[in-house]
């Protein structure tokens, strides 16, 4: 006798009756994406719908889509025009998803068959029932039953809870019968973008040229063809949710040089909104590059900064190191009179330089955060290796208890600075001086930057050295 097999029951195969809406049918679309992985999406569709209540498949949103964010808009016929329930069905048609929504279901296997005499061969079809699909697949046949595919199979049709593309069910009601344009709006994550830039310093290091770009990522699981592209550039806002489950499916210097600005930027709100002035199309998985502005002869500022530490002040030291580094910035005013004056998202600054036969060289980078107009950009682009610093601690005494003060430190020091280069070179010595402090003595002028920081700027003459000195009470 077979044994009896106990089958859990299977959904309903078949779904009602729904009015399906694709690529095909889209009027227009905007994109608006975010710096924090986040985008809202606008996707307008021309659809027949029937009168009354019918079910919407909106297909080919993002597979990374917030449901709950969705809307849906009748710019046509709002009037009896409204949604009474909404499904996102990421659940995608794999051959292996296939398989598994047919466990208790009956399938038709094909495999081929020599013919007896030799003469090619012919298709022989079985009906089974799916019994398992865990680990392997288990088939039962009429008179046996085997754990694996003995053949191809032939499923009568797609389960209604598979889908061939991430869609949006929408239960609606319909005021009329005809065609009409629906606009989708949602956010989705999968989409982001991040600016870059490519400055090339002038032969005198006194200018430089720079472009900006913007980096486009798509890995949302859909496609934005001919999309109206907007940018906002700033730290919004977003509540902190529970995590939830990810739906996704599966030489820029020579055309810096000739780059022209190709995106309007206006403000919005606290943010800046930027807006490509052409459509563009975000394939999936897909990174690409617009450009955002250009400038040339942007005045800049070449300094050499020498930075020192608190500690240095409080307690016996010596010898502070061998060839401190000196640190190599550049900087440059972002306003209208040194040709800029746009607000910069934030990103990577790259900073190149022509060699002697005129080939690009890099020379550094650094990232700047979201830069507003009339503001100072200040780039590290490495450190010296001409210029070079050695700083020792010449004297030093802990003379106690002053009054209020329950520790009073007094320290010399002497810094050497060294320069390997023709022409003469600044070099910007910036300390960090804790507690209430005093120079006592000091052999190059300083000025008080900071509550806590003292400047000496110190000219080093070019193949010579120059060497300060200075003395400081520090009280805390």
């Amino acid at each position: 006798m077979r044994p009896t097999v106990l089958l859990a029951a299977l959904p309903a195969l078949l779904i009602a009756q729904e009015t399906t809406t694709t690529l095909k049918d889209q009027k227009a679309l905007a994109v608006t994406i975010y710096n924090d992985n986040l985008a809202l999406v606008k996707d307008t569709r021309e659809v027949r719908l029937p009168k009354g209540e019918t079910r919407l498949a909106f297909q080919e949103v993002s597979a990374q889509i917030r449901p709950e964010t969705a809307l849906l808009r009748n710019l046509t016929h709002p009037k009896e025009f409204w949604v009474s329930e909404q499904n996102f069905d990421f659940d995608l048609l794999t051959p292996q998803k296939l398989l598994d929504k047919y466990v208790g279901e009956k399938v038709v296997v094909v495999r081929s068959m020599p013919n007896p005499d030799g003469a090619g061969s012919k298709e022989i079809r079985e009906e089974a029932t799916v019994l398992a699909t865990n680990g392997g697949t288990v088939l039962q046949f009429a008179d046996r039953i085997e754990t694996s595919i003995p053949g191809r199979i032939v499923y009568p049709k797609v389960p209604g809870n598979l889908r061939a593309r991430p869609t949006l069910v929408i239960s609606l009601n319909s005021g009329v019968d005809k065609a009409q344009n629906l606009e989708l709006s949602y956010l989705t994550g999968g989409l982001s973008w991040r600016a870059d830039y490519v400055a090339n310093l002038s032969p005198d290091e006194q200018t430089l040229d720079l472009s900006g770009w913007v980096t486009l990522t798509n890995q949302s699981g859909a496609a934005y063809p001919n999309a109206t592209l907007q940018l906002v550039a700033g730290d919004v806002n977003r509540a902190k949710q529970r995590p939830e489950r990810a739906f996704a499916v599966g030489a820029m210097m020579d055309r810096a040089k000739a780059a022209a600005p190709q995106m309007a930027e206006e403000s919005l709100f606290e943010y800046h909104l930027y807006t490509l002035d052409h459509p563009t199309t975000l394939a999936v998985n897909q990174t690409k590059q617009v450009a955002l502005l250009s400038a040339s002869a942007v005045p800049v500022r070449k300094d050499y900064l020498l930075q020192g530490q608190a500690y240095y002040y409080s307690g016996s030291y010596g010898d502070l190191g061998e060839k401190q580094k000196v640190g190599v910035f550049v900087e440059f005013n972002n306003k209208e009179s040194s040709r800029l004056g746009m607000p910069l998202p934030k990103g990577i600054i790259r900073v190149y330089k022509r060699d002697s036969e005129g080939r690009a060289q890099f020379v550094g980078e650094d990232s700047v955060d979201h830069t507003p107009k009339n503001e100072l950009v200040r780039l590290k682009l490495g450190d010296a290796f001409d210029v070079t610093a050695r700083r020792k601690q010449t004297d030093y005494k802990s003379l106690g208890r002053q009054g209020k003060f329950g520790s009073v430190h007094e320290s010399a020091f002497e810094i050497e600075l060294k320069n390997a280069k023709k022409e003469p070179v600044t070099v910007n010595v910036l300390e960090p001086m804790p507690g209430d402090w005093e120079v006592l003595q000091n052999s190059h002028p300083f000025t008080k930057e900071a509550a806590g920081t003292a400047r000496f700027k110190v000219t080093v003459p070019g193949e010579g050295s120059a060497t300060l000195t200075y003395r400081v009470r520090v009280k805390w």
